[in-house]
């Protein structure tokens, strides 16, 4: 316990999800939380739940992100982590993907992962140095056919992450930047992808564990520890690391029939 014990953390798309785990366990493990999301009401229930603050944002907005930061230093005197988490999948192929699918995907993922760390570094580097973790996918890695604004959103952050983590080293401010990989997981936003390609539904907020296992699910909290460990000083001496974790989805197909 306490493994970020002091920190100050916001976690974007903290509603539900990854996002919701991993506010919990940085609350559980010593951080002030601000969780942000579009669904207040979801929202400002899990910050009474861990003690941590709500904040209303749509991460496309760049002036929510200036109140944001400002209000979090305001608060707490300065800022440790910032989870980019927020996000959207739409299932359209390229065929079938819209410029208003493009644009809005583009926006929250692009967008808001930019906005975030662009508003966050500077109070960052003011406060000695913190941690940028940026979700990102193995969409990012292997691009998902029915996927398409998803997959190449994703692709960006991997990117920006990089680029990011580049900078500040040049810069020496003590910032890290790195992006996260996650397989498929156990949240709303994969239950709806496999609803809309006619896989199995969850009975009620979760697959049970045979489903689970029989579809090769990770579960939120997997992904949770591995944001903390990134949070925290243990990982002092990583930055622009891809940090994938499918439990080896992409090696299998990477490696292809036959394991070639």
């Amino acid at each position: 316990m306490g493994r970020v014990e002091g920190k100050v953390a916001i976690v974007t798309g903290a509603a539900s999800g990854l996002g919701a785990a991993d506010a919990r366990l940085l609350a559980e493990e010593g951080a002030s939380v601000v969780l942000t999301d579009i669904n207040v009401e979801a929202g400002e229930s899990l910050a009474k739940e861990i003690g941590g603050h709500f904040f209303e944002q749509d991460v496309s907005d760049e002036p929510t992100w200036q109140r944001l930061v400002a209000e979090t230093v305001d608060r707490w005197g300065g800022l440790d982590v910032l989870v980019n988490n927020a996000g959207i999948a739409v299932i359209a192929d390229i065929e079938k993907t819209t410029p208003e699918i493009w644009r809005r995907t583009l926006a929250v993922h692009l967008d808001g992962t930019f906005f975030g760390c662009h508003h966050a570094l500077p109070a960052m580097a003011a406060s000695g140095g913190g941690s940028l973790i940026n979700m990102s996918s193995t969409a990012a890695l292997v691009g998902i056919a029915p996927y398409l604004a998803y997959s190449a959103a994703k692709g960006g952050i991997r990117s920006m992450t990089k680029s990011i983590a580049a900078h500040c080293r040049s810069r020496r401010n003590g910032v890290r930047c790195n992006s996260v990989h996650p397989g498929s997981i156990d949240t709303p936003m994969v239950h709806a992808a496999l609803s809309g390609l006619g896989g199995p539904k969850p009975e009620g907020e979760r697959f049970s564990d045979k489903v689970r296992r029989d579809l090769g699910l990770g579960e939120p909290r997997d992904v949770a520890q591995l944001v903390l460990f990134l949070a925290s000083d243990d990982s002092k001496h990583i930055s622009g690391a891809e940090m994938v974790i499918d439990n080896g989805d992409t090696v299998v197909q990477l490696s292809g029939p036959g394991g070639n």
